[in-house]
């Protein structure tokens, strides 16, 4: 079954310096429970079209159905209310708010979709054991590491139980190991039946997905199926690599 369904979808932009088409009659579908990688070089595509599937853009042209819903027909309200019930969202950058604690940052969705604050509360706190952070519930972001604060973005890209996750650049912050702890949560997420989908321009994040689409000059360039590398063999094996070296 296709969540992301994409028919001839266009964006332009109308700038000082002439028309720029940023997307050009992409047509794809993405299943339920699929782990999806899109990559390409800077200009080439890829962040118009997680805009415009996020539903924080329109299309200039062409048809988008979410979960069955025609996008394109929405109003201002409809689409916020659509992102709010049906979407998730992960930034390089974290983007949670420094004076309050990882608790009351994943809390921050509920409030919008109208939840009372008992329910917020729990519904907060089990995001957070769902991506090991029950400890960290009640420390602020300055006192997480990048990694710690990532995944308190997750837990609150996950409160509101999206049927879609999108994650844009997530690990662009964060250093080798911390990004495969990132990539072995969003595996773990997607067998449990999240949908995923990954913006990065980098291969090695691209390898631990299931599918990886290509866009150049607003183009679909390719879109192929492979083999999944696994996260958390690659972190098992930085655990075995001191113990290796230590005993030659």
């Amino acid at each position: 079954m296709a969540l992301i369904e994409a028919s001839e979808l266009s964006r332009v932009y109308d700038l000082d310096s002439g028309r720029v088409t940023a997307l050009d009659r992409v047509s794809l579908a993405i299943e339920v429970g699929d782990l999806v990688a899109v990559m390409g070089p800077s200009g080439s595509g890829k962040s118009t079209f997680m805009n415009l599937i996020g539903c924080l853009d329109r299309p200039t042209g062409g048809h988008y159905r979410l979960d069955g819903v025609a996008v394109e027909t929405l109003s201002g309200d409809g689409l916020a209310d659509l992102r709010n019930r049906k979407l998730g969202f992960v930034f390089q950058q974290f983007n949670l708010l420094p004076r309050v604690d990882a608790c009351a940052n994943v809390e921050l969705p509920m409030v919008y979709a109208g939840h009372n604050g008992a329910t917020r509360r729990e519904r907060a706190l089990a995001a957070l054991a769902r991506v090991g952070l029950t400890e960290r519930a009640h420390h602020r972001p300055m006192q997480l590491s990048g990694g710690q604060q990532q995944r308190v973005a997750i837990a609150r890209a996950l409160v509101n139980q999206p049927r879609l996750l999108l994650a844009d650049e997530p690990t662009g912050a964060l250093d080798s190991r911390t990004a495969l702890e990132i990539l072995a949560l969003f595996q773990d997420l997607n067998a449990e039946g999240v949908t995923v989908v990954i913006v990065t321009h980098d291969s090695e994040v691209a390898r631990h997905a299931r599918r990886v689409i290509r866009f150049r000059d607003g183009r679909l360039l390719s879109d192929q199926r492979q083999e999944a590398a696994d996260a958390r063999a690659a972190l098992a094996a930085l655990d075995r690599a001191p113990a290796t070296e230590a005993a030659a």
